[in-house]
């Protein structure tokens, strides 16, 4: 099994399960596909690929608004017809559209969901290659992704599988960064194959068991874990966040085993949790709190004495065993990736006995470099390198603390390169002692934990370094990071490059900026008018004077100014959205943008 296309098969021959991949119908009501209607499926889709006049190479997109199996079954048949996958964000602009369609030469394109038949479209007479666009949903004249399956080419796609190779480049995937055009990142069978079958054993899953899957499969993260899924035999349910939480949620209904988040939904969860323990009165409002505090030292195999395990088993009847059945009740793991983990979070969760998971890579690297495992995990690492990947740390890359560096890499999962960037790959690999290493870009420092095992530990972004008028290093995101574990900060931005201090843009949670107020007896009107007022602005100056201490001096925030409008992924001009599509900080975008209120910072 060495094509991605060979889970298949595999799963067909081990362990065949009636419902392989799910998603709800528009009643509601759930569509199962067995993992034979899978395999069949995507067989009839590869060839019709062929019957539409494609060839081996050939680019194909898929875009969806939400995951979906027709997603994963396109994506196995692009596979099985030897052609190469261009997954798409539903959220990018026209224009980014018809860069990344334009670049990759894709002459056929799949979509399902919102306008994005719609967009597509207007993208055609730009794109001279591209000429063939398909729906995954029924709408009148639109065409049906089923009209072009075709059963006539069993012979042609059997030929082409066998020449087929691990080596062979299988999917293009565009990130869009803080800077500049999207860069494809090309990836081989052999790429992403490595990543499944390393990190299938880091996760307790058992064949016919549950899984949610609701981050975007344009993103290699869940793209990669699916295919893990797949390659356990376990269900997957695809859905979206609108539905997640509540008593008729996802979560509830189908009570998922593990599921893979980012840390922005995990604090959304948390923020709601403390806000409902706000609205509780009396006795309930003090075992709440009382519990929650409880998190703060917790510790993996904390030793205990007898009255502090009676107190823990207290804690958990009463609250935590809640928060876990608002969960579905079966969760065993949480894998979360894509952003680094507040601290405060894991405690929470951990404590409460919700098993989350950090891990750490890029798309570069299919994704995964490194993963806290049910062997050895610790807390406020993304975990250590997983099974033939090496971790260098370049400390000669700049002025950074004791033991840090950039982290650089080599393993299978290693990306080819850029796609049609030759001057980006000369500056992303580098030589040391004869061996080429990939530059991740992020700066990090090896711990020793459990088992002896290295467990890494991301301090910041190489590139989002500030240095102070008094020449002077600050890492931004280790303090975003750490000031956004109060509940009351939705988004924060550190700034002060060139400035002789440091100082914050901050955007308020605005429900739990009104759950306070209420609290406080303020009436309230809105987030504009009341991030206006002395008492709130007095609040956020608690936040932090109590969050200052655990920097250094040169580090410590000594202004900010608090914004109502949230910063988001999506705008009609794209170079105006504030965040990439992984929800990463455009800073040169917000610094632009709110230029007005630096100025006046620092004034």
């Amino acid at each position: 099994m060495t094509r991605l296309f060979d889970l298949l098969d595999y799963q067909l021959e081990n362990e065949p399960i009636a419902a392989a991949v799910n998603s709800r119908n528009a009643d509601g009501s759930w569509r199962a596909y067995s993992s034979q209607e899978v395999a069949e499926t995507a067989n009839k889709a590869a060839g019709g690929l062929l019957a539409l006049g494609l060839v081996p190479g050939d680019k194909v997109a898929i875009v969806a608004y939400k995951n979906r199996p027709e997603w994963l079954i396109m994506d196995f048949a692009i596979q099985l017809a030897g052609m190469v996958s261009i997954p798409l964000y539903p959220t990018i602009s026209i224009g980014e559209y018809e860069y990344i369609l334009g670049e990759a030469e894709v002459k056929a394109a799949f979509c399902g969901g919102l306008d994005l038949f719609g967009k597509l479209s207007k993208t055609q007479d730009k794109v001279p290659s591209f000429n063939q666009l398909f729906c995954f949903d029924k709408t009148e004249g639109q065409p049906y992704w089923e009209s072009m399956f075709n059963t006539s080419k069993t012979e042609e796609l059997k030929l082409i599988g066998e020449k087929i190779k691990e080596e062979d480049l299988v999917t293009i995937i565009y990130t869009s960064g803080t800077t500049g055009n999207p860069k494809g990142v090309m990836l081989t069978h052999k790429n992403i194959m490595h990543v499944v079958v390393s990190t299938s054993n880091l996760v307790e899953l058992y064949p016919g068991e549950k899984t949610l899957s609701f981050l975007p499969m344009c993103h290699i993260y869940e793209r990669a874990v699916s295919f893990v899924y797949y390659y356990k035999r376990v269900s997957i349910y695809f859905t979206g966040t609108d539905n997640l939480s509540g008593p008729n949620g996802d979560l509830a209904e189908i009570k998922p085993v593990m599921f893979t988040t980012v840390p922005r939904l995990l604090e959304k969860v948390y923020e709601a949790i403390y806000n409902k323990g706000l609205s509780l009165e009396g006795i309930k409002r003090k075992l709440f709190f009382w519990a929650l505090s409880l998190t703060d030292a917790f510790e993996l195999d904390q030793k205990l004495s007898t009255m502090e395990r009676f107190k823990w088993k207290l804690a958990d009847k009463l609250i935590f065993s809640k928060w876990r059945a608002a969960l579905g009740g079966n969760i065993r793991t949480i894998v979360t990736g894509a952003a680094p983990c507040p601290l405060k979070i894991l405690r929470v969760f951990c404590a409460a006995g919700i098993n989350i998971k950090e891990a750490y890579g890029l798309t570069e690297t299919s994704p995964t470099l490194t993963g806290n495992t049910p062997e050895a995990t610790m807390l406020g690492t993304v975990g250590y390198a997983v099974k033939g990947v090496e971790l260098y740390i370049d400390t000669t890359a700049g002025d950074y603390g004791e033991g840090e560096g950039e982290i650089l890499a080599i393993g299978p999962n290693v990306m080819q390169g850029y796609y049609k960037k030759p001057e980006l790959n000369a500056q992303i690999f580098k030589e040391i002692d004869g061996r080429t290493w990939f530059c991740t870009g992020d700066i990090g420092k090896l711990i020793k934990g459990p088992g002896g095992k290295e467990f890494l530990k991301i301090t910041d972004r190489k590139k989002e370094l500030l240095k102070t008028s008094g020449g002077k290093y600050v890492a931004p995101a280790p303090m975003e990071n750490k000031f956004k574990e109060d509940f009351l900060i939705e988004q924060m931005m550190v700034i002060g490059d060139k400035q002789k201090f440091v100082s914050a843009l901050i955007i308020p949670a605005e429900g739990a900026l009104k759950s306070w107020c209420l609290h406080k007896k303020m009436a309230w009107t809105s987030l504009e008018e009341m991030i206006q007022k002395k008492k709130v602005i007095r609040k956020y100056q608690k936040i932090i004077d109590r969050y200052n201490p655990e920097f250094s001096h040169i580090e410590q925030v000594k202004e900010f100014r608090l914004l109502s409008t949230p910063w988001l992924p999506i705008h009609e001009d794209e170079s105006e959205a504030e965040l990439t599509p992984t929800l990463k900080l455009k800073r040169r975008v917000i610094r632009k943008k709110f230029s007005k209120q630096i100025a006046d910072i620092y004034a």
